[in-house]
C-alpha cells in the first residue's frame, strides 16, 4: 500500500468513526424545533446537528461523486430542489405517512448505492433521490412554521445542505481513487449501517 493509499485509508477510518458517532444523539428529536428557532443560524445548524439528515446528503454528494460525470452537480442539485416541494408539501399540512421510516429508508438506500457502486442511467439516479428528497422536504417543511424566522430559517436550512452536499462530494473524489473505488464503497456501507439504526429505533 502506497502513502497515499495509507492516508485515504486513515481518513476513510475517520469518517467512518465520526459517522458512528454520529448516530449517539437520539433519533427521536431530530425533527422537532424546541422553542422559537432564531432564524438563519438556526437553520444553518439544523442539517449538522442532525444526523440523519446529514448521513442522506451526505451520501448524494458521496454517490455523485462515484458515478462520475453529469450526476456529480444533478444529483446535488437536484435533491434541494425537490426538498423544496417536500417542504411545501409540509407547510401546508399535506397528509403524508411514514415520514420518519422514508427518511431512514433514504439513508440505507443511498449508502447501499455507494456501497455496490450502482451506475444506473442518469434519469433513474436522478428520480432515486427525489423520492427520498421529498420525505427529507417533508419532515423539515412541517416544522417550518414554528420558527421565529422561517425565511431565514430555511435559508440557512438550504445553504448548509448544500455544503453537506459538497463535502460528500470531495470526500468521494478522494476515496474513489485508491484501492480501485473499495474505500468509498465500505463508507457506503457505514452509511447503509447508520440507516439500518434509525429504522429500528
Amino acid at each position: 500500500m502506497t502513502r497515499f493509499d495509507h492516508m485515504c485509508a486513515s481518513g476513510a477510518f475517520a469518517l467512518a468513526l465520526g459517522g458512528l458517532l454520529c448516530l449517539i444523539p437520539d433519533a427521536a428529536s431530530a425533527h422537532i424545533i424546541r422553542g422559537a428557532q432564531g432564524g438563519f443560524g438556526s437553520g444553518f445548524e439544523h442539517p449538522l446537528t442532525g444526523p440523519d439528515h446529514f448521513l442522506a446528503m451526505f451520501a448524494v454528494g458521496l454517490w455523485g461523486a462515484q458515478m462520475g460525470g453529469r450526476p456529480v452537480w444533478s444529483l446535488p442539485v437536484t435533491f434541494p430542489l425537490i426538498m423544496v416541494v417536500g417542504g411545501i408539501l409540509g407547510i401546508v399540512g399535506v397528509p403524508l405517512p411514514f415520514v420518519e421510516v422514508g427518511i431512514a429508508v433514504s439513508i440505507i438506500a443511498l449508502g447501499l448505492a455507494v456501497l455496490i457502486a450502482w451506475h444506473p442511467a442518469e434519469w433513474i439516479a436522478l428520480l432515486f433521490v427525489s423520492v427520498f428528497a421529498i420525505c427529507h422536504g417533508y419532515a423539515h417543511g412541517a416544522e417550518l412554521p414554528y420558527a421565529a424566522d422561517p425565511a431565514d430559517y430555511a435559508i440557512g436550512f438550504v445553504v448548509a445542505t448544500g455544503l453537506i452536499h459538497l463535502c460528500g462530494i470531495g470526500v468521494g473524489l478522494v476515496l474513489n481513487r485508491p484501492l480501485g473505488g473499495r474505500l468509498c464503497q465500505a463508507l457506503g456501507g457505514v452509511i447503509a449501517i447508520g440507516g439500518l439504526y434509525y429504522l429500528v429505533a
